[in-house]
């Protein structure tokens, strides 16, 4: 049985920063593409971050570029995600996702498996 369990999440000021973690279970970690994906309350789930299987590729969302750094550690099977700088538009719940591909993900529908998500909030 996979499992995506997300930590991290919380209450942030403007201007501050928060780091996220997913921890992979069931899986064969290394033969999968991940990725975090954030929701907002009456939007709809969107990419952040993606990083191919061996993690030499990594994709951002424009809104997050050179603030939000996706990494991978395939031993430990864990996906992280570094927010700094954050602003209160980034407040939504974000979700692991994996996808059986070598390159990074771009879509919901590419995601093999969801994990149940972890609330961030950036206050004013």
């Amino acid at each position: 049985q996979v499992q995506l369990v997300e930590s991290g999440g919380g209450l942030v000021q403007t201007g501050g920063s928060l780091s996220i973690s997913c921890a992979a279970s069931g899986l064969t970690f290394s033969n999968y593409a991940m990725g975090w994906f954030r929701q907002a309350p009456g939007k709809d789930r969107e990419i952040v971050a993606s990083i191919s299987w061996v993690g030499g590729t990594t994709t951002y969302a424009d809104f997050v570029k050179g603030r939000f750094t996706i990494s991978r550690d395939n031993a430990k099977k864990m996906v992280y995600l570094q927010m700094n700088r954050l602003k209160p538009e980034d407040t939504a719940v974000y979700y692991c996702a994996a996808a059986f591909r070598t390159t990074p993900l771009v879509r919901t529908t590419q995601v093999d498996y969801w994990g149940q998500g972890t609330q961030v909030t950036v206050s004013l």
